[in-house]
């Protein structure tokens, strides 16, 4: 599933109160952790991320202590004793074979020592694949057999929703709009590769001035770099944002049309400057462009709270109202 699709999953079990332990499995990168995060932000309940790789068997049973001559076990303080929220268990299969027996423990009967996981606490886990070269240990199949297992899958569509919420740079967006197969390209010879969590910290590097190559390798921000040139050929954005574009022709070649597209999204301020923008593409650009933009526009005007009054504008534009039907849904949210 696409890691759209598994957050829409994820969020169904907190909705229905479906405390079904649950294990997903992607490459790294891919943002399961992110993803968890997000849903127990969304629902407004507590988040623990415990590392099992990084930890002992004693780290998670306790520490034991005599009392009146019998020894009690001392549960961790990271572990959760009230309240709601997810339990989640990173890296699970990356933890050795005793620390994934002490984990099917926490999973199985939600206890392990003396320790009881609360009422209204979800235990969800996450790993990689052998084929993604990562040092994992085989899943006991006793342990693989407690959980619901959701495969997720790299997916360009569900980055590009999650960049333009969260601003990553438009000259990234652009350049994997235009180059989407490398939004995750794992190469276990080197240190540095592309994936979704690497291009969020290349866009912190670029916004910054500074070279996104020990984000994402040498061969991708060279190919990054060779795209950034095309900039210098874009059409005047900000004449087209502010309703002086009539005369300005959308480009003829691919990448320079993904550029404005995104460029166009990402630096409509308003829902004024949106609207402009949206009218000049339909005039300008075949039906399949201004489809394109207009779901990166309503996206990027939804992080900015301005879905609302660039749907209002758009109403009262008879050119426009067409498109507005076919997006109601992005709206809405």
């Amino acid at each position: 599933m696409t890691p759209t699709a598994l957050k829409t999953y994820l969020n169904n079990l907190v909705q229905n109160s479906l405390q079904i332990s649950t294990m997903i499995w992607g490459a790294p990168g891919i943002g399961k952790s992110s993803i968890v995060a997000q849903v127990a932000k969304e629902h407004k309940i507590d988040f623990v991320d415990v590392r099992l790789s990084q930890l002992a068997p004693t780290d998670l049973r306790g520490l034991p202590v005599a009392e009146d001559g019998i020894s009690k076990w001392y549960p961790p303080e990271f572990l959760p004793h009230s309240g709601r929220g997810i339990l989640f268990l990173d890296e699970l299969n990356m933890a050795p074979p005793a620390m994934q027996g002490m984990a099917q423990q926490l999973i199985l009967d939600r206890r392990v020592g003396s320790y009881v996981v609360p009422e209204g606490w979800y235990v969800w886990a996450a790993g990689n694949r052998k084929e993604d070269r990562a040092a994992v240990f085989d899943m006991p199949t006793p342990l693989a057999n407690r959980f619901l297992h959701l495969q997720v899958e790299p997916d360009f569509d569900s980055f590009k929703a999650y960049a333009l919420a969260n601003r990553v740079h438009e000259q990234i967006i652009a350049f994997l709009s235009f180059r989407s197969n490398l939004l995750h390209k794992l190469d276990p010879q080197q240190p540095a590769w592309p994936s979704p969590r690497s291009w969020v910290m290349a866009s912190l590097l670029h916004q910054a001035g500074l070279d996104i190559t020990p984000a994402i390798g040498s061969e991708t921000a060279a190919e990054f770099a060779a795209f950034i040139k095309l900039y210098e050929t874009l059409p005047e954005l900000t004449r087209i944002l502010s309703n002086q574009g009539d005369a300005i022709p959308f480009p003829d070649e691919p990448s320079v049309r993904y550029a404005t597209t995104i460029g166009l999204a990402v630096r409509a301020n308003d829902a004024l400057q949106a609207d402009n923008a949206f009218t000049w593409l339909s005039k300008v650009a075949a039906a399949e462009w201004v489809q394109l933009f207009a779901v990166d526009l309503f996206r990027s005007m939804r992080a900015k709270e301005q879905i609302g009054a660039l749907a209002t504008l758009v109403q009262k534009n008879p050119q426009l109202q067409g498109f507005l039907k076919n997006f109601q849904g992005l709206v809405a949210l």
